[in-house]
């Protein structure tokens, strides 16, 4: 046995203020990263798997990250089994544009999506048109559920996704994200704030990662807000398989690295022209393609 097999271990469930309070068989303790992390450029991330060194609650020593097997930017956090988007009906408005980059991120990173649209208690005119978004994206291949923090819609059927899993909820700021964590989890009384009528978005109510327990085994991370997104590793030919919809179809594409742009026999665009495919998602593919390709080369 190594000297650091030895050491107890846990998840990091918080990082505040520099410090890290790992969760471990004997309860939450309060850590701090060694300087050989900075050294190596390893940050620990809310999530993380972590070898400790405590003397104390409130006195230990990150030892060791292991292996992640995903990791987000933004927000910070390690080893996700899924990601919950967080939409709202109304105000702000539902964006397919912003949707389709937050998906594109989380299929990237190959974590699992499940599309929550909120505030359906909020819509005069019912569902109707954002049904036919849902079916779009059923169509190809999420799941989608509809529900109301305020009624309590949909949260039954949300409940088994969570169990058993780290899920990190996502999605703009003033959606609902926190409203709806406290309507799984009344005793949270995480705090929330109304839109900005002005500038159409949410106030940030939530300033660090934190795994929050939801049911008996589910760990959900109520992240800070965000509202755009930027695509800084994926590379042009790796588009596609980010829209998994566009994927299946492209296996018919006369070339096998097709862009879906002015190659010939593109399968992609024959399915969008015969309405097979949304147009709208083809348009945020073009538009995303087009920003892959304006980016800045890294050095």
């Amino acid at each position: 046995m190594t000297r650091s097999d030895a050491m107890p271990q846990g998840k990091i469930i918080k990082a505040l203020s520099g410090f890290y309070y790992v969760l471990g068989e004997e309860g939450t303790v309060q850590c701090r990263g060694r300087g050989v992390f900075r050294k190596n450029k390893v940050t620990p991330l809310v999530g993380d798997e972590v070898v400790y060194q405590a003397e104390n609650k409130t006195d230990g020593y990150i030892m060791e990250v292991k292996d992640r097997k995903n990791e987000l930017v933004r927000p910070p956090i390690a080893n996700v089994d899924q990601a919950i988007l967080v939409f709202s009906a109304v105000e702000p408005e539902f964006s397919t544009a912003l949707l389709d980059r937050f998906l594109v991120l989380v299929e990237y990173n190959q974590i699992r999506p499940l599309i929550c649209i909120t505030k359906v208690d909020l819509l005069d005119d019912g569902l109707t048109k954002l049904e036919q978004y849902a079916e779009d994206y059923r169509n190809a291949g999420y799941e989608v559920i509809f529900t109301s923090s305020e009624t309590a819609e949909g949260l039954k059927e949300l409940s088994p996704y969570i169990e058993g899993k780290i899920s990190v909820f996502a999605g703009q700021s003033g959606v609902g994200k926190s409203s709806l964590l406290n309507a799984l989890r009344p005793e949270l009384a995480l705090k929330t704030s109304g839109i900005s009528h002005h500038l159409g978005r949410g106030k940030h109510t939530t300033r660090h990662v934190e795994l929050i327990k939801i049911g008996n085994h589910g760990l959900v991370a109520d992240t800070p807000g965000f509202s755009s997104l930027e695509f800084t590793e994926i590379e042009a030919t790796e588009l596609n398989y980010c829209f998994p919809d566009f994927a299946r179809v492209s296996e018919n594409c006369k070339f096998r690295e097709c862009l879906h742009i002015s190659e010939p026999k593109c399968a992609v665009k024959a399915a969008v022209e015969e309405g097979k495919l949304p147009e709208y998602r083809y348009q945020h593919y073009k538009d995303f393609l087009q920003e892959i390709k304006d980016r800045k080369p890294r050095y």
